[in-house]
């Protein structure tokens, strides 16, 4: 009860604020620091075309998926929120979004497919994507003039290059379920199948098959032959990198402007027989909004456009969703070829609930293994079995 009341008095607070709820013909947005200038601009445009009012609250990026699953489920919150593809399966499974039916087939062709992907939940589209996160392979082209194509090759390279303090990989895998993902997928594992609708199938988990073990072990020879300094963190990897002692990193666009900080002459590529995982950022709709009809319209009409996709990738250097606008940014960035390149074999970041029970597990399976306490076999079983029980209980 007093649970009930305290939340109640929070919804009223924040009404009074005109923060929470949004109003018949009138817009809210919620967006963070980075989106809700560009959010701001394109209000006033939207309002001197429409005659409807277009109001953008900022708040911390962190905050803005908990205050609207509890503002939503009260039948209050913006009508759109702009936020992370992981939110997606809670909140399409709570029926507290709208699936996004403004786009046509030839429209969505303007889309890498991972980032629709990443935004769908059992079959349907809930986000409109602009931005994307993904690993792929920074090489100084000081020492490397012909990217490997294989994971054999690779190691191979990276193997030739290695010695005297000087690496041909920094790699931050150690205990990171993140960056072992493109081998472990790359080899064939993954940790959700899929329903025949598309959707993600949370009892068949691939992280122990055949597949995973291989991408696991390929994992561990590095480190057993000295490609990798066991313990290498992201830190460590990004000293080598950046210092110019190693030849090769695989690492994310957010690590792109430190690297060009340090003056490495380097270029991206897609990592050879890797599949990462793909994070994707975009704008989403409240299904209890009572303005459906102008929210679509204005992600329509002003969010989805060449222009507006621009200046969001100006703001945030996310990989753009729109092929497009990915191919004006590279006139400034050409590194951002490698990473368009890159998202051919991909996987999204699953988005479903029961994800959260996966990261613990898999990261005591990397360490066990790559420490040698276990096998990969054994490590990943465990894990396996760790992640059904987790999912079981909830």
């Amino acid at each position: 009860m007093k649970r009930t009341l305290l939340l109640s008095l929070v919804i009223v607070g924040l009404l009074a604020l005109g923060v929470f709820a949004s109003t018949p013909g009138k817009l809210l947005i919620w967006a963070d620091n980075v989106r809700a200038p560009i959010m701001k601009q394109l209000a006033n445009e939207f309002q001197s075309v429409y005659g409807v009012p277009v109001k953008v609250v900022e708040m911390n990026f962190g905050d803005i998926r908990s205050k609207f699953v509890t503002a939503a489920s009260a039948g209050q919150g913006p009508d759109i929120i702009i936020g992370a593809n992981d939110w997606v399966g809670e909140l399409a499974a709570d029926g507290l979004l709208t699936p996004i039916t403004f786009l046509s087939k030839d429209q969505l062709k303007a889309f890498a497919p991972t980032s629709l992907d990443a935004f769908s939940y059992d079959g349907k589209l809930y986000g409109l994507p602009y931005g994307i996160d993904v690993l792929a392979l920074f090489y100084n082209k000081d020492y490397v003039t012909e990217i490997p194509k294989t994971a054999d090759e690779f190691f191979k390279m990276a193997k030739q290059m290695t010695g005297g303090g000087f690496y041909g990989l920094a790699y931050g895998v150690s205990g990171n379920p993140y960056f072992s993902a493109p081998f472990i997928q790359g080899f064939g594992g993954y940790v959700f199948g899929t329903k025949a609708n598309g959707g993600l199938n949370p009892n068949d988990i691939g992280l122990a098959n055949s597949g995973a073990v291989k991408g696991l072990e390929f994992i561990v020879k590095m480190f057993k032959e000295g490609l990798l300094p066991k313990g290498e963190d992201y830190n460590t990897m990004m000293k080598l990198f950046d210092s110019g002692k190693a030849a090769m990193m695989i690492n994310g666009e957010w690590a792109v402007p430190q690297v060009q900080q340090a003056g490495i002459n380097f270029g991206v590529a897609p990592i050879p027989g890797g599949k990462p995982f793909v994070g994707v950022q975009g704008f989403m709709i409240n299904s209890k909004s009572p303005n459906q009809i102008q929210a679509m319209e204005f992600m329509a009409n002003y969010i989805d456009t060449e222009e507006t996709m621009y200046k969001l990738w100006q703001a945030d250097p996310r990989i753009p969703a729109r092929y497009d606008v990915a191919k004006k940014a590279e006139a400034t960035a050409p590194w951002l070829k490698g990473f368009v390149e890159a998202l051919g074999n991909t996987t999204p970041m699953p988005n479903i609930p029961q994800m959260a029970s996966v990261w613990n597990a898999w990261t005591n399976a990397l360490n066990l293994a790559i420490s040698g306490k276990e096998s990969a076999q054994a490590a990943l079983n465990t894990a396996v079995e760790q992640i059904k029980a987790a999912i079981a209980k909830k």
